[in-house]
């Protein structure tokens, strides 16, 4: 190892030499760095990730790119079905989008809180139709459930299942043990991201897939996107197959009970919208039109400009 020491000691003295003896930041005159293109970024990823799925055994996956509020390269590789050599589609080819769920599930939380519906420091309990233990005498907010430290033991039992149920079934008899006290540790709950997504569910009177649909994926023009299980008959073709490996046979569609933590079937070029959205806080596109209210400002979408709030600005 001494050889490879002494390298990387004189390749380390070599650099700092050589900044030293740079002219100051006022004389210097450097070249822009080149702008990021679709071309370039097409000329890396074609070769590598052809190379990964080759190697890894993974049958498909999608890659977007945004930029400065535009969708810059999206491409698919590989396949949605290997058997039938599907090729995937960034546009329409459905993936699961796992824990990427949850921040849909919090967008329509502050959607509502932005509403004067919801409060993010009241005490939950205030919005449930049942009792979570009184463990301690701190209340859990909707603030912590969307910051993970509500305190909930995480467990991993029934979440998945082979059929679809309902989600007050799921919150009503798989409530965790509080093992920390609200506010005080950071611990990972899905359990806590479904509980929120079933507060937006009581609160609109809406199911929260539904609530999601009408008011995040419609107004972002999110056509291929949907946490409803089983999928819905328009999208159910579109859906890619699951594979521990590509070589083996397919996996059946997983239902995942706590829906709003992880039940989000997605295209790519869809969660590339939603993005975006989240990204420029309204202020890129046609200003007449907007979509998400996200700290008072508008992203366009397909929603007059006149009825976003203007609360938060």
């Amino acid at each position: 190892m001494k050889p490879l020491v002494s390298l990387l000691a004189a390749t380390v003295l070599v650099s700092i030499c050589a900044s030293a003896q740079d002219p100051s930041p006022a004389t210097r005159n450097p070249r822009p760095a080149p702008a990021l293109t679709a071309q370039d970024l097409g000329a890396f990823l074609d070769g590598s990730m052809t190379a990964q799925l080759k190697r890894d055994d993974i049958a498909g996956a999608v890659i977007c790119v945004v930029k400065d509020g535009k969708v810059l390269y999206e491409m698919g590789y590989g396949y949605a079905d290997a058997s039938r050599q599907v090729p995937v589609s960034p546009q329409d080819t459905l993936f699961r989008a796992g824990s990427i769920s949850k921040l849909f599930a919090a967008t329509a939380v502050m959607q509502l809180v932005e509403d004067g519906r919801l409060d993010l420091d009241q005490d939950i309990e205030s919005y449930l139709d049942f009792r979570i233990p009184a463990t301690y005498p701190q209340p859990i907010t909707l603030r912590h459930l969307l910051t993970h430290t509500a305190g909930f033991e995480e467990v991993a039992k029934d979440l998945f299942s082979s059929s679809a149920s309902p989600l007050e079934q799921y919150v009503k008899t798989h409530i965790p043990a509080r093992i920390y006290a609200p506010g005080t540790i950071g611990a990972y709950s899905n359990y806590g991201a479904a509980l929120a997504g079933y507060i937006v569910q009581r609160i609109s009177r809406e199911p929260v897939d539904q609530y999601v649909a009408n008011h995040v994926f419609n107004p972002l023009a999110m056509s291929h996107s949907t946490f409803t299980q089983p999928l819905p008959s328009r999208l159910a073709r579109f859906m890619s197959s699951g594979y521990q490996v590509a070589s083996g046979g397919p996996k059946p569609f997983e239902y995942i009970s706590a829906s709003p933590a992880g039940a989000l079937s997605v295209s790519g070029d869809d969660i590339a919208h939603f993005v975006i959205a989240q990204l420029q806080n309204g202020r890129d596109g046609d200003p007449k039109y907007c979509a998400l209210k996200l700290r008072g400002r508008c992203i366009p979408g397909n929603t007059p400009v006149h009825r976003c709030s203007t609360a938060w600005q």
